[in-house]
């Protein structure tokens, strides 16, 4: 994360750049906890690992993991807690988008600056790469030693995920996105899709975080605000960087849900209107945090980048 990502202008109410440190220190441990639980491609089979490896382990913003361990922080959970949540989000995050870079979907050929996991390797290895990425994340809520003791807090996790993964989320908004090609949909229909297919892992992410602590019922209440608003920003700020990003900063081309006639929030209602309404979400997110009082500024710091970023 550098001074380049995030653009002039936009909110900085907490300041992204005394953080930054600390986002960057969060990036690289998830980076090595990730590396530890991906089986090696020295381990039959070797190409479908190596598969893996590449799609989780190359460049990226570890979005999802730093809003669990920002979400830990401000509710004094340890990292070493938390690192199983993260991972696994992680995990399901780049189970997702192997799987919509594909020709069947997105058909993509560049992600992060490289070429996508089809491209690399194949068609068939890049299906089966990220069916197992899916089942790894499950795996480390369901054994792994860094996940909470408690068996309900576990089981809580994995329900909190499946459900963020499933019809009523991820995957039911990567089919409500491809249905809608070349269709007009009204601006709740194209919210209804972003929530599901980028705003689910997001409230997953700051959840799952809140669900490793013990925790009143009402400062939950506003986690899940929060993580549902800037989960939508989120992906209102994609849809723009789509038409106004840079390239080289992306490290993928621009255009392309132009190009293949999405309903973007943009295109439904303007490129001013759009960042009217990212910058309205963005403040009631940081809103929904402020009951929670200082112990939350990291986590509104982080709130101040996903908005402001420019890749």
């Amino acid at each position: 994360m550098t001074a380049e990502d995030v653009t002039p202008g936009m909110p900085a109410a907490y300041g992204v750049e005394a953080h930054r440190t600390l986002f960057a220190e969060w990036q690289a441990r998830v980076a090595h906890e990730l590396d530890l639980r991906l089986p090696g491609p020295e381990t039959a089979p070797g190409r479908l690992h190596a598969a893996q490896r590449y799609s989780v382990l190359g460049p990226g913003k570890r979005v999802r993991p730093l809003l669990v361990y920002a979400t830990g922080k401000a509710l004094g959970v340890p990292e070493n807690q938390l690192d199983a949540a993260a991972c696994a989000i992680e995990l399901i995050h780049a189970y997702s988008l192997v799987h919509d870079d594909l020709p069947a979907m997105d058909d993509d050929d560049l992600r992060r600056g490289r070429p996508t996991c089809h491209i690399q390797f194949d068609e068939a290895t890049a299906i089966l790469a990220g069916d197992a990425l899916q089942v790894l994340a499950f795996q480390i809520l369901a054994r792994d030693p860094a996940a909470p003791a408690d068996p309900s807090q576990r089981l809580k996790l994995i329900e909190i995920l499946a459900d963020a993964s499933g019809t009523a989320g991820m995957a039911g908004g990567q089919a409500l996105d491809l249905a809608a090609e070349g269709r007009k949909l009204t601006v709740a229909e194209v919210e209804d899709m972003h929530s599901r297919k980028t705003g689910a892992l997001i409230r997953a992410s700051v959840m799952m975080a809140s669900h490793c602590a013990t925790i009143p019922d009402a400062t939950r209440s506003c986690l899940d605000l929060f993580a549902t608003k800037i989960g939508l920003a989120f992906q209102i700020q994609d849809d723009l960087l789509d038409i106004e990003g840079d390239p080289k900063v992306l490290g993928k081309a621009v255009g392309a849900d132009k190009e293949h006639e999405k309903p973007t929030y943009p295109a439904t209602v303007g490129v001013a209107a759009a960042r009217a309404r990212l910058l309205e979400l963005h403040a009631e997110a940081l809103a929904a945090l402020a009951p929670l009082g200082g112990p939350a500024a990291t986590l509104a710091a982080l709130s101040d980048w996903l908005v402001a970023r420019r890749s």
